[in-house]
């Protein structure tokens, strides 16, 4: 976690970045950084959840499912959560996010994935939200 801390500061309004949590990973955008209490306003846009329950560290050649959370809740975590998006690893899930047909954007199993999604950083990083 200490490791994003550097690029934290330098995040920018606009700029994607992502949060892993075991097999999920958070993609949002940044819409503020409040340093002077060191946590970012961000705006999630798809949580990425591999199918086969590997941790994210492992190719993404398994599977995954992808949610669209761009009309979910904005979220104000801390900064050291959070490291820049690589366009690699964002472009195409974006272009996948765009074309998703509609039957797949159930905002009410978006909104319950963010919630759980949540839940578990909160288990995994709790000395983050002290």
């Amino acid at each position: 976690m200490s490791e994003s801390m550097g690029f934290a500061l330098n995040f920018k309004p606009g700029q994607i970045v992502s949060l892993e949590c075991g097999d999920a990973c958070l993609h949002s955008e940044v819409i503020q950084v409040v340093e002077a209490r060191q946590v970012c306003w961000v705006r999630p846009l798809m949580l990425v959840v591999l199918v086969s329950g590997k941790d994210l560290s492992e190719q993404w050649s398994e599977g995954y499912t992808l949610s669209d959370l761009r009309d979910g809740a904005d979220l104000l975590w801390p900064l050291s959560l959070f490291r820049p998006a690589l366009d690699t690893e964002v472009i195409s899930l974006l272009t996948e996010l765009h074309s998703l047909d509609a039957e797949k954007k159930d905002g009410v199993i978006a909104s319950r994935q963010l919630r759980d999604f949540v839940d578990r950083v909160w288990e995994a990083f709790p000395t983050a939200f002290n």
